[in-house]
């Protein structure tokens, strides 16, 4: 649902919780970010970057790291697979077919090579922002990621008519 604003006010990036650093290549097992409470910031959207460093070593399998997002209308209940979505940065195992909602596909085709990606959270939940929220990246390349430089973050979005 688009609203009708005269401005947008974005907030300063933060931060998500999760352990990208030397990501295990898989295409089901990934990392769960720690759960962000949109409870009291009330953001009417949130904008997520993904910043992926590839290892270099070849690239094989999709070629690609998936973003999913995971969302709870009451605080306790999310879209989930078999395993429990947690609070914390943890592992979390992908079901097939999933629950969660595949937000973004980050192409990685080539190693050594820094690659970004954004979405628009609000869109994956019909335009309206969930409660609490977290993602789950889960890292098909055919390698690890590199050791360091891999990060996520996200700026709230509050539409105002001033």
């Amino acid at each position: 649902m688009a609203l009708t604003t005269d401005n947008i006010k974005y907030a300063n990036s933060a931060a998500l919780t999760i352990t990208l650093n030397s990501l295990a290549t898989s295409s089901t097992v990934g990392r769960q970010a720690t759960v962000v409470d949109n409870s009291s910031n009330l953001y009417d959207d949130a904008l997520i970057t993904v910043i992926i460093s590839t290892s270099a070593s070849a690239m094989g399998n999709t070629k690609s790291v998936y973003v999913f997002v995971s969302g709870s209308e009451d605080g306790t209940n999310y879209d989930q697979d078999d395993g429990v979505m947690g609070a914390s940065d943890a592992a979390y195992t992908v079901g097939t077919p999933t629950n969660l909602k595949l937000a973004k596909v980050i192409a990685c085709p080539t190693s050594s090579k820094v690659y970004n990606g954004v979405f628009s959270l609000a869109a994956m939940f019909g335009g309206v922002m969930p409660r609490k929220w977290t993602i789950v990246v889960v890292n098909d390349t055919n390698q690890s990621l590199l050791g360091s430089g891999n990060s996520a973050s996200y700026s709230g979005i509050t539409y105002t008519n001033q």
